[in-house]
C-alpha cells in the first residue's frame, strides 16, 4: 500500500467531501437581476420623461400661469388699537371690527371660463357674476357706509377686465363673512372701524386715526393729536401669518380656504385713560365758542387744571374738527390753540411780581407806593392804561388797578435776576411736559441778552410769549400753595387685560412759600372787587356770588407786519384761582383778537366767570365761609 506523498495533505475520503456549487446556477441568477433591474430603470426615465413632456409641453401654459398668478406671502396681523377715555371710563375714541370685501375679477372669469370648458352645462361667467351681486345686495342691502352697494352697481365691478376691487369696506364681520362662505370668490379683509361717539368734542387733544392700506402693515394709524403721538402704544404689537397673494401685488390675498396660516397672533394695545371730565369738557368748549362768536374774535382757548395735582380737566378751543373727517378740516381747527399758540400774556404776568416782592419782603400788601402816570426805564417811557396824576396806591390795588408804574416800580426793587429766576421757576420759556402732541414752549429772553429796556417789558407781561397751559399752570403754582405741578393729560394706561397702571405723578416744583402764595391769592382776591370811589378792581366781571376769587385780567397787544405794537389788535386774557379760600381749580382763559365795540371786547373777565359757576355746581363746590374782603386799593 503506498504511502502519502510528501508535501501534500492527504486527500479527504469522498464520503465526508463536501459539494461544490454549479458555476452556471450563479451566473444565471445575476444575469437575472441585472435585466430587471435595467427594465426598471428604463421604465422611470420613460414616466419621468413622458412628464418632463407633459409640463413643459402641454402644461406648460397653465403652470406658468398659475405661479404668475400666486405666491405665498408672510403678511402681519394688525394688533386690535387702545381705546382713549375720560378720567371717568366714558369712550372717547374706540374701534370696532369691519370688513372689506374685494374681488380679483380678471382671476375669477379664468377660473371660471375654465370650469366652463370642462362642464360646459355650467351658467356663463356673466350670469354667475349676476347671481354673485344679486345676494351682495340682499345681504348688504344697497348702500354701506355711503358706497353702493346694489346688484347693478356689484355687478358692473365684478365684469369689468382689472385685476382687483373693493366692494365696500365697511361691513359687518358676520355679513361678509356670509357672503365669502357662500361665495369663496368673493374674499375680505379686517379692518378697523374708528369711532369718536362725541364727535367734535375733544378732537383737538383726542386727534384722529384711520385705516391705511398703503402703509406695511395695512392698519389704523394715529394721524393727529393723542392718536398720533401715542400710536405705538395704542397700536399694540402686530402677529403674523401666511397667505397667498396675487404675484406682483403682496397685499392682495387670493380668496379661498386655505389661502391663511396663522403663525403668531397680535397683541392688542393698550388704552388710555385722560385726565380731562367729559362733561367738563362739554360745557367749557360750549362756552368758550359761543365767547368767541359774539366777540367775533379770531380764536379763543381756555384751561381748566386741578390745583392740587396739575391734571388737565378740560382744555377747550373755539375750533374743532369732526375726527371721522378730518381730511377737510382746516390747520386751525385741527390745532390745539391752548398748546401751540404763543401770545404775550400782557397784566396776567405781573403775578411773578406780586409773588417776588412778597417772598422777598420787599413789600406788603398794604404797603403804600406813591405811583406817577409813567416811568422811564433805559430808553422807554412806560404808562398806566389809563392817564392819572400821581397818587397813593396800597400794592395790593397796583394788581387790582392793574398799574404798569406800581408793577415796574416793584420790578425794580425785586431786581432783574430774581424776576428772571422766578419766571423760570414758574416754567416759562420751557414745554410743560404735558403729554400734549404740538407744544410749544414759549419764548422768554435770556438773562444774558436783556437790554436796558427789557426789564421795563417783561414785568407787564410784554416782550415774552407763552401758551395758555403754561400761564395757567402758574396761578396752579400759586393756587397750590407755591408748588407748581406739571400739568398733564394722561392719567393711566390700561391692558387689555384690564389691568390699569397710572402715571407716575410729575415731580413739583417749589415756586415760593405757602405763605407767600396765600398772601398773593388774598391780593389777587382785590381784581374782582366791587367797591364805590374808584376802589373797583379791573375784573369785577369775574366774581361768582357766594364764593371768593382770585385771579389777573390781562391785555397784550399784538405786533404789526412792521414789528411795532398795534393800537387795535389784543390778546384778552384772564386767569384765576376758584374758590380763592378754599382753592380747587385753576382756570386760564385767552381771546385772540376780539372785535372792539362788542361787549365781550373789553375783558375775557365774563368767561372765566361763566367757567367757575359750572364748575361750582358740577363739582358741588361748598360755598366760601365769607366773601371776600374790600380793601383800599387807592388811597
Amino acid at each position: 500500500m503506498p504511502g502519502p506523498s510528501r508535501g501534500r495533505p492527504a486527500r479527504r475520503p469522498l464520503s465526508v467531501r463536501r459539494p461544490v456549487p454549479a458555476k452556471r446556477g450563479k451566473a444565471a441568477n445575476s444575469r437575472l437581476r441585472i435585466a430587471v433591474g435595467r427594465v426598471l430603470l428604463i421604465t422611470a426615465l420613460l414616466a419621468a420623461g413622458v412628464k418632463l413632456v407633459q409640463v413643459q409641453g402641454f402644461q406648460a401654459e397653465a403652470l406658468s400661469a398659475q405661479a404668475e398668478r400666486q405666491r405665498a406671502t408672510p403678511i402681519d396681523i394688525p394688533a386690535e388699537r387702545g381705546s382713549i377715555t375720560d378720567r371717568n371710563g366714558n369712550q372717547l375714541a374706540f374701534s370696532i371690527e369691519a370688513r372689506a370685501l374685494y374681488v380679483l375679477p380678471a382671476l375669477m372669469r379664468q377660473k371660471w371660463d375654465e370650469e366652463v370648458k370642462k362642464n360646459p352645462e355650467l351658467q356663463s361667467y356673466e350670469e354667475r357674476a349676476r347671481e354673485i351681486a344679486e345676494f351682495v345686495q340682499k345681504t348688504l342691502g344697497r348702500e354701506v357706509s355711503g358706497q353702493k352697494t346694489d346688484a347693478d352697481t356689484v355687478y358692473a365691478l365684478l365684469t369689468k377686465d382689472i385685476s382687483y376691487t373693493e366692494i365696500a369696506d365697511r361691513v359687518e364681520p358676520d355679513k361678509a363673512e356670509a357672503i365669502s362662505e357662500r361665495y369663496a370668490d368673493v374674499g375680505f379683509e379686517r379692518r378697523a372701524v374708528r369711532v369718536y361717539p362725541n364727535g367734535e368734542l375733544a378732537s383737538n387733544i383726542v386727534g384722529a386715526a384711520n385705516w391705511r392700506k398703503d402703509q406695511q402693515p395695512p392698519g389704523t394709524q394715529g394721524l393727529l393729536g393723542l392718536e398720533n403721538s401715542q400710536n405705538n402704544l395704542l397700536s399694540g404689537t402686530n402677529g403674523r401669518r401666511i397667505v397667498d397673494t396675487v404675484q406682483g401685488n403682496d397685499t392682495v390675498v387670493i380668496p379661498g380656504p386655505g389661502r391663511s396660516r396663522e403663525i403668531t397672533p397680535a397683541t392688542p394695545g393698550k388704552s388710555l385713560e385722560l385726565t380731562i371730565d367729559l362733561d367738563t369738557q362739554y360745557a367749557v368748549q360750549n362756552m368758550v365758542t359761543d365767547y368767541a362768536r359774539k366777540a367775533g374774535a379770531n380764536s379763543a382757548s381756555a384751561v381748566v387744571l386741578d390745583t392740587a395735582t396739575g391734571e388737565i380737566l378740560a382744555m377747550a378751543n373755539d375750533k374743532t374738527f369732526d375726527p371721522t373727517d378730518f381730511g377737510r378740516a382746516t390747520d386751525a381747527q385741527r390745532s390745539n390753540t391752548a398748546v401751540s399758540a404763543n401770545f404775550e400774556p400782557g397784566s396776567v404776568h405781573k403775578i411773578v411780581t406780586a409773588a417776588a416782592a412778597i417772598e422777598d419782603g420787599v413789600y406788603q400788601p398794604d404797603s403804600v407806593l406813591t405811583v406817577d402816570g409813567s416811568i422811564k426805564v433805559a430808553d422807554r417811557t412806560i404808562k398806566d392804561s389809563t392817564w392819572h396824576d400821581t397818587q397813593k396806591m396800597s400794592f395790593t390795588g397796583v394788581f387790582a388797578k392793574s398799574s404798569n408804574v406800581g408793577t415796574l416800580m416793584a420790578a425794580q426793587q425785586v431786581g432783574a435776576d430774581r424776576f428772571a429766576d422766578l419766571q423760570a421757576k414758574f416754567g416759562l420759556g420751557s414745554r410743560t411736559g404735558s403729554g400734549l402732541p404740538g407744544e410749544e414752549a414759549g419764548l422768554v429772553p435770556p438773562r444774558q441778552q436783556w437790554s436796558g429796556s427789557t426789564f421795563g417789558n417783561l414785568p407787564i407781561g410784554q416782550g415774552l410769549t407763552v401758551t395758555l397751559l403754561q400761564m395757567t399752570g402758574m396761578y396752579q403754582a400759586i393756587g397750590n400753595d407755591g408748588l407748581r405741578v406739571p400739568p398733564r393729560i394722561i392719567k393711566a394706561e390700561i391692558g387689555a387685560d384690564g389691568s390699569r397702571t397710572e402715571l407716575a405723578k410729575p415731580e413739583g416744583v417749589r415756586v415760593v412759600s405757602p405763605q407767600t402764595a396765600k398772601t398773593v391769592r388774598d391780593m389777587f382776591r382785590s381784581i374782582v372787587q366791587s367797591a364805590p370811589n374808584g376802589q373797583s378792581g379791573t375784573g369785577t366781571s369775574a366774581a361768582v356770588p357766594g364764593y371768593q376769587v382770585s385771579g389777573k385780567t390781562g391785555t397784550g397787544q399784538q405786533l404789526e407786519p412792521s414789528g411795532l405794537y398795534s393800537n387795535s389788535k389784543y390778546w384778552i386774557t384772564f386767569a384765576g384761582i376758584f374758590p380763592a379760600d378754599s382753592p380747587r381749580f385753576a382756570v386760564g382763559v385767552m381771546v385772540d383778537n376780539p372785535q372792539a365795540g362788542t361787549q365781550e371786547s373789553a375783558s375775557s373777565a365774563p368767561l372765566f366767570h361763566d367757567i367757575a359757576s359750572y364748575l361750582a355746581q358740577r363739582y358741588q363746590v361748598p360755598m366760601s365761609a365769607e366773601p371776600s374782603p374790600v380793601v383800599p386799593l387807592v388811597l
